[in-house]
């Protein structure tokens, strides 16, 4: 297999992607799913136009996604943009596709990834930036998946737990305004609410309802990202609130807690103050350590890091920081809040400017380099 040939091939192969109609994103998602299937089959049949080779494969890919995405489109249309307070729409095909994805011939991970690209319409950057694993790795993960299943029935559908993982990440994809996805799977969730009694689909479907609740609060007319303390809680929708917090009530009371009841209780906990000051930070803090024990997530012990800073100081908060990875995602920007918060502002501004470089999309990114702005300012005063 020669890497090199491959890599002096890509420029040219998404340069005729792009010029054929392909949007730049979509079409190097496609060149990286044609250079994924060129590793596999190469080296047993290497093809005598190698160039012409990849340029086909990968038109294919992207017209196989831009189909699978006009059909999930055509479904998002039929519903309102906000999810109707209670209601089950009408079922269709979309969850059993979700379920059939999650095949037991596959590990949770890659079913959950096979799902999101195939049903879910998420590129494979997207789906790597969830699982904190670079795209190359989750392009040959992804591979792998639909070589495993290419040749097997889909009479078993996969279990209940893989296909809340995906709706979830769905979902934070869509609440994230990458992709409107997040009424989508609020509608999904609520389906298999309604045909399966089990308090982690109640807990996933009232963290979601929670969160929707502050959409139309979280970004200014500008498009510039609120931060919650900033939020203006009268535009939060109080009937989405109250009907997560019932049903989250009724699936802790089965006492059979799992991390989707825990999170929503966190995000009950935030809803249910009537000021940013009056938020509970202590009983936060403490579901953040029954998340901890639940899923032992890095992402998990970053968003606690905040809690404790917010319940017990920003000392205590900067000493849990110290003890994770300073690579994780937003590392960086919750220690330049948390040095804000213990008055180092030189320290916070710098940390700032460098969150913004490392920013997953551009309303973060104006938000935290606005942030340090705010603090050079401070102290040029």
């Amino acid at each position: 297999m020669n890497e090199a040939l491959l890599r002096s091939l890509t420029p040219g192969v998404l340069a005729i992607l792009v010029r054929r109609g392909a949007d730049f994103a979509a079409a190097e998602d496609a060149v990286q799913d044609a250079l994924v299937e060129a590793v596999r089959v190469w080296p047993a049949e290497s093809p005598r136009d190698p160039k012409g080779w990849l340029i086909t494969v990968a038109w294919r890919r992207f017209l196989d996604a831009s189909r699978a995405d006009t059909a999930r489109r055509r479904r998002e249309d039929r519903m309102d943009e906000e999810p109707a307070s209670g209601a089950v729409p009408a079922v269709d095909d979309t969850l059993q596709l979700y379920f059939l994805c999650a095949h037991p011939s596959l590990t949770p991970s890659s079913a959950v990834a096979l799902t999101l690209r195939a049903v879910g319409g998420l590129t494979t950057r997207q789906i790597a930036q969830a699982y904190l694993v670079p795209e190359a790795t989750m392009a040959q993960r992804i591979s792998r998946a639909k070589r495993t299943v290419s040749g097997v029935r889909f009479d078993k559908p996969g279990d209940v737990a893989t296909v809340l993982r995906v709706l979830y990440l769905v979902f934070n994809e869509g609440y994230s305004a990458d992709v409107d996805l997040a009424a989508e799977a609020i509608r999904l969730t609520r389906q298999l609410a309604a045909a399966i009694d089990h308090p982690e689909v109640a807990g996933l479907l009232a963290l979601m309802l929670l969160h929707h609740a502050r959409r139309a609060a979280r970004t200014a007319p500008d498009g510039s990202l609120v931060p919650l303390a900033e939020q203006d809680r009268g535009r939060w929708d109080t009937a989405s609130i109250a009907e997560g917090v019932d049903i989250l009530q009724a699936a802790l009371a089965r006492d059979r807690l799992g991390e989707f009841q825990a999170q929503a209780a966190i995000a009950a906990l935030h809803a249910d103050a009537p000021t940013a000051e009056e938020t509970d930070w202590v009983q936060i803090a403490e579901w953040y350590d029954e998340l901890v024990r639940l899923t032992d997530n890095p992402v998990v012990r970053l968003n606690r890091a905040v809690a404790v800073g917010e319940a017990d100081g920003p000392r205590a908060g900067l000493a849990a920081l110290a003890t994770l990875d300073d690579s994780l995602p937003r590392y960086t920007a919750v220690a330049a809040y948390l040095h804000e918060r213990d008055g180092d502002l030189a320290t916070a501004a710098r940390l700032y400017a460098e969150a913004a470089q490392k920013a997953p999309n551009l309303a973060e990114r104006d938000h935290l380099t606005r942030q340090a702005a705010r603090l050079n300012s401070r102290r040029s005063r």
